[in-house]
């Protein structure tokens, strides 16, 4: 669990610089960092998307995660969630929400909180996890130049998430080929796309409710591979 809590430790203290360089931005170059930040969050989702070895699990998986996040209404509770942190961080300017949504989504579908999370709970390897924080945290520092502490509250999201990996791993392990882990990065680097596409104010993709595609990833892929 070390690796978890030092990513954790890393998103709060990227946050937190992050926050103190966004008070020097004014509205107009507060516009133009979150133009940045998007395009850049844009480049990993495509750069990793190729990782996909089949499009059609990729397409199934994205179709029946699209179906079944709508029926469970995922967006609608995470966005619940994320307002409730908003109440909690006392925020008035309606990025608290947006800020804790999206920092949550951003850290946690990649395929290096699955594996890194894995890789700690099965055998005490936080290489992975270490790495990921380095990079959470500048990705921490520039989100929350723009939207503010919502993204300190995301480290919540981290602890949960790729906490109840790391304890559960011995279970999902044999799950996990590397043709299923790809899969899954190939969906979850989509996921990263649609919130980039989301900051650069092109589309509102409602990202939550796509979730379940990376679990359908895995599950289809051994499926394919009984035949």
């Amino acid at each position: 669990m070390l690796g978890v809590v030092v990513n954790a430790a890393a998103v709060i203290l990227g946050g937190l610089l992050g926050m103190l360089f966004g008070r020097l931005l004014n509205d107009r170059l507060a516009k133009a960092a979150m133009t940045g930040i998007g395009l850049c969050t844009l480049y990993i989702g495509f750069s990793g998307s190729l990782k996909s070895a089949n499009p059609l699990i990729l397409i199934a998986a994205m179709v029946l995660g699209a179906i079944a996040g709508t029926l469970l209404d995922l967006d609608g509770a995470v966005n619940r969630l994320g307002e409730k942190a908003q109440s909690l961080a006392r925020g008035r300017g309606g990025r608290v929400a947006e800020g804790f949504v999206t920092a949550s989504l951003l850290f946690c579908v990649g395929a290096m909180a699955v594996t890194g999370s894995l890789d700690a709970g099965l055998r005490g390897d936080n290489a992975t996890l270490y790495a990921k924080s380095a990079l959470d945290f500048v990705a921490a520092a520039l989100l929350a130049s723009t939207l503010g502490a919502g993204v300190l509250l995301s480290a919540a999201t981290v602890i949960v998430y790729q906490g109840a990996i790391a304890l559960a791993a011995g279970l999902i392990a044999p799950a996990l080929t590397p043709q299923a882990v790809s899969e899954m990065a190939g969906t979850g680097s989509l996921l990263i796309v649609a919130l980039g596409l989301n900051l650069l104010g092109i589309t509102k993709i409602k990202v939550a409710d796509l979730l379940p595609a990376i679990l359908f990833a895995p599950v289809l892929t051994l499926i394919a591979g009984l035949f």
